[in-house]
């Protein structure tokens, strides 16, 4: 292993899944600081491979020995790279330098900065970057690295504006083969926000109390001088700041709460509130965002914004304008009188939150859910018996087959038809299919003008967004 903070005599630097959500903007990050950067990953598509294309940064499609010939100066692990990769196995073998990529950021980008860390089960990506934005607008030119392409930011993920603040959206999943640890513990925190927390990550966390500590030991590492803003509406969130030795202030949609949003108005275009600080309105909101959800990360991202010294005006100025990350709620095309929407909720809470959403934003129209078990938690039981309530407000249920399924064994492994089967009980009309063209095709045939088709996974659920536009240009010919 090697010392990050030895950047001075680094060069070329080497990453292992350069593909990832995290590790291309991070790419981006290290060539705009002037190193050389290669990488290597297996079928890396867009907004990945358009982020590497437009700096110049060149990556091997697979991983061999041969990408590590000559040896990069430095090497840096990808949380998905476990022993037995080749191109592991021999940096080991060669003794190339390494590390993680959380260390990359530990010791290149954060130092000097006032570090904002937004965490939670849900919602950070957004809260993350709303907070870039707000930043940006208000002239101070942060460093941001968010887990999401921001439409704002010219279709980027991440910034180095050269200000001092540094906003980075903390992940709780593990760092590295050789550190288990979460991500989040690497960012050292000025400020952070936790906006939620449940259950999640099945593959690395035994239960809730599992990933309870971890964020206990985040609430650790804040400063006394620094603070906490936190979700105070969630005993499960306040339970982890009730040993923090700084500040800790909640934000909610309760009057109790340090600041909370009132007079919520919503419509098909826009979302209104008030925000409340110590019994005064310190903000009147217009965002053009939809759902209970993103009011409570416009409410946390303004007061994080306020206490770093922000004026109001420029923070409603911001949300204005703002731009959800791509793949929240975004609309991906209407084709005979069908709108098709696509989401990156993953976990019951989030596909609830994201139907009342969608509810709210689209009112009067027929929804279809659709829904890909992919990531590690949603592909195991672990929500097995749960996943029914979340589709209670939509019309209609499409359930895609499990991503990689063969990697579990049937007792492992969740069961669509079992949910669909659970669904109809319950008088849904819910269907289990085993390919996205299957989806297509189904829905193709059961839509009907006025109705809204959201598709939601955190993968590419094999591009039926796609496919189903495609299904429904033809139908409309």
């Amino acid at each position: 292993m090697i010392d990050p903070r030895a950047a001075g005599t680094l060069n070329h630097l080497h990453l292992l899944g350069i593909g990832g959500s995290a590790m291309s903007p991070v790419a981006g990050m290290l060539k705009e600081r002037g190193f050389y950067v290669t990488g290597s990953d297996v079928h890396v598509y867009p907004p990945a491979s358009t982020v590497l294309q437009s700096l110049g940064i060149q990556w091997s499609e697979g991983f061999k020995e041969e990408n590590l010939k000559p040896a990069p100066d430095l090497a840096v692990i990808g949380n998905i790279i476990a022993r037995g990769n080749p191109e592991l196995e021999y940096i080991l073998d060669a003794r190339i330098p390494y590390c993680s990529m959380t260390q990359i950021i530990e010791q290149f980008f954060i130092p000097g900065h006032n570090s904002i860390v937004v965490s939670g089960t849900h919602g950070k990506t957004t809260t993350t970057a709303m907070l870039a934005w707000i930043f940006q607008s208000a002239g101070r030119r942060p460093d941001f690295l968010v887990g999401g392409v921001l439409p704002n930011f010219g279709e980027r993920s991440y910034g180095l504006g050269g200000g001092s603040d540094f906003i980075i959206e903390g992940d709780e999943y593990e760092t590295a083969f050789f550190d288990r640890g979460p991500k989040f513990l690497h960012y050292h925190p000025d400020d952070l926000v936790i906006t939620s927390l449940e259950f999640d990550h099945a593959d690395i966390y035994a239960d809730l109390p599992a990933i309870s500590l971890q964020f206990r030991r985040l609430v650790n590492l804040v400063p006394r001088g620094g603070r906490v803003v936190a979700w105070g509406e969630s005993a499960e969130v306040m339970a982890c700041t009730t040993k923090a030795f700084c500040r800790v202030e909640t934000f909610g949609l309760a009057p109790q709460m340090d600041w909370f949003a009132g007079d919520i108005e919503w419509s098909d275009q826009a979302t209104q509130f008030r925000v409340v600080n110590g019994g005064k309105e310190v903000a009147r909101i217009r965002m053009p965002l939809a759902g209970r959800h993103n009011v409570l990360n416009a409410v946390a991202a303004t007061a994080v914004a306020i206490g770093r010294g922000i004026a109001p005006q420029a923070i409603e100025k911001a949300l204005r304008s703002f731009q959800s990350v791509r793949r929240r709620m975004e609309t991906k095309g209407e084709a005979d009188g069908v709108l098709v929407v696509e989401d990156f909720a993953h976990h019951p809470t989030a596909i609830g939150v994201t139907i009342d959403a969608a509810r709210t934003r689209w009112p009067g129209r027929r929804l279809w859910a659709v829904f890909e078990p992919r990531s590690n938690s949603m592909r195991r039981k672990v929500f097995q018996d749960i996943l029914p309530d979340a589709f209670r407000r939509a019309d209609a249920v499409a359930i895609g087959g499990v991503d990689r399924a063969q990697l579990l064994t049937d007792s492992e492994r969740i069961d669509p038809s079992k949910i669909a089967e659970d669904l109809r009980a319950r008088g849904k009309n819910a269907q289990a299919f085993s390919s996205a063209a299957e989806i297509a095709q189904y829905l193709g045939r059961e839509t009907a003008k006025g109705d809204l088709v959201l598709v939601m996974s955190n993968g590419s659920f094999d591009g039926l967004c796609g496919k189903l536009l495609a299904q429904l240009e033809k139908r409309a010919q």
